[in-house]
This record gives structure tokens, C-alpha cells and sequence, in this order.
């Protein structure tokens, strides 16, 4: 198995991800948490696996200076345009994680790594690199597909020769991630290098709620919802991913 990029499926990955509420809760939660945790000033933001740049655009717009870089062409243009649409500027890189130590020569007060790790053959191997990109004083903000919520989910739909078989990675064409992450490995992998100061869960209950009650739902009021009990101690684990802001040790 190797690390999985987004070649073809870029469109089809915008359509999905960000062309509903499950776009708009995650990105509100990602952004409410960046918005408690940052200082009120303009930071060097890098973003890895920046994909078609919606956070980045977002932390533009607020002022602070980004470089987006995506290994996969159609990503990292879709990104250029977003840009350009909205005024704004940055600096595009295109390349995988791997490169970027031997591309990049300095730190940045703040690195984003949002649904990475789970697209990655060997996801802990990431974690020394965005140490390596973090200035001591800065952050790291981590979201990541969240095993147990996806355990959940099958136990919920009674799949459970699935379960048995223990086959809960995607197919190769699907937007499954290939590596969905158990929070207490990753938490152990975090340990010598980053010290988690905040988790929330991203969707930690509308990917549950009935197709029939998801569709008359209020967008405002689930976003409501979801903000107030993303730290929930019994439903922030249940997130369909978890977001965890990081400093380095």
C-alpha cells in the first residue's frame, strides 16, 4: 500500500466533503477551535495536504501568511483558483509531505495537518516531519479520521461480520480512508514530541442522526449543536473526526 493522493478524485473529493453540512460542521469546528487556541496576530501558517484550500483561504482572509502544499496537480490548482476568486494570496507548493523538510527552510508559528494521516501507508511516520516544520512557540492543529467512530457506526448498522473480520479500511476508489486512526495509538505516537492541549470531535452526532431527520435539520442549528458539544466528555469521542490542537515539547 502506498500514500493515497487525490489525483482523479478531486472533484467527486469536493463534492463530498465540503458540499453539504458535513463540510460546514467541520470546517465551523476547525475554525472555532483555531479561533480560541491562536494568538490575535498575523501568523506563518502552513498547510499540509492542503487539498482545495478551503481552511487556508480562510486564515488568509484573516490576515495571516500561508503556503498550501498538495502533492496532487488538480488539488493544488482548484486551490489557485479559489485564491484568485477570493482576492487573496499565498504560496502554492506542490509536493508530498516527505519533500518538505528538503523544500522548506524555515518553521511556521502554525501547522495545519487535516485528514492526512489517514490517507498515509505508515501515518506515524508524519509526526517527527511536523514537529520538524513547527517553530517550538507554535501549534500544530491535528484532525484525523476517527477509528471508533467508524466502529461505531458498523455496529450501528449491525455490520458485524465486518467487524469480526476487522475490515474497516475504504476500497481504493472509495473517500473511506485507507488508515482510520485509534485515538490512544495516536496519543501514544504524540507523546515525546507534542503535548495536546485541546480535542474536539468534528460531527459528533449528525453522521448518526436519520437520513430523514439530517435533511430537516436547520444547517444554523446544527452547526449550533455540533459547536456546543464537541467537548462533550460522552460525545467527543464519537466524532467522525477528532481535532486535537498541539504544542511541541
Amino acid at each position: 500500500m502506498s500514500d493515497r493522493h487525490f489525483d482523479q478524485l478531486a472533484t467527486r473529493f469536493a463534492e463530498k466533503i465540503y458540499g453539504g453540512a458535513k463540510g460546514a460542521i467541520r470546517l465551523a469546528v476547525l475554525q472555532a477551535d483555531l479561533i480560541e487556541s491562536l494568538p490575535d496576530r498575523p501568523l506563518r501558517v502552513l498547510d499540509i495536504g492542503a487539498g482545495l484550500g478551503h481552511m487556508s483561504l480562510w486564515l488568509a482572509e484573516r490576515g495571516h501568511d500561508v503556503t498550501l502544499a498538495e502533492p496532487a496537480a488538480p488539488m493544488l490548482e482548484g486551490a489557485r483558483q479559489r485564491f484568485a476568486d477570493a482576492g487573496q494570496t499565498a504560496n502554492f507548493i506542490q509536493a508530498p509531505w516527505q519533500a518538505l523538510p528538503d523544500i522548506l527552510t524555515e518553521r511556521y508559528d502554525l501547522v495545519i495537518c487535516h485528514a492526512v494521516l489517514e490517507w498515509l501507508d505508515e501515518p506515524f511516520t508524519i509526526l517527527p516531519v511536523l514537529h520538524q516544520l513547527t517553530k517550538p512557540e507554535g501549534w500544530l492543529s491535528l484532525a484525523f479520521y476517527n477509528r471508533d467512530a467508524l466502529i461505531y457506526r458498523n455496529l450501528l448498522k449491525g455490520h458485524f461480520r465486518k467487524m469480526r473480520k476487522n475490515t474497516l479500511a475504504g476500497e481504493k476508489q472509495s473517500l473511506t480512508p485507507q488508515e482510520p486512526l485509534d485515538p490512544r495509538e495516536l496519543a501514544a505516537q504524540l507523546g515525546t514530541l507534542w503535548r495536546v492541549e485541546t480535542q474536539s470531535g468534528v460531527r459528533v452526532f449528525h453522521d448518526y442522526m436519520p437520513v430523514e431527520f439530517q435533511a430537516r435539520a436547520d444547517l444554523a442549528d446544527l452547526l449550533e449543536m455540533e459547536l456546543a458539544h464537541r467537548r462533550h466528555p460522552a460525545f467527543a469521542g464519537l466524532g467522525r473526526y477528532l481535532h486535537w490542537m498541539c504544542r511541541p515539547l
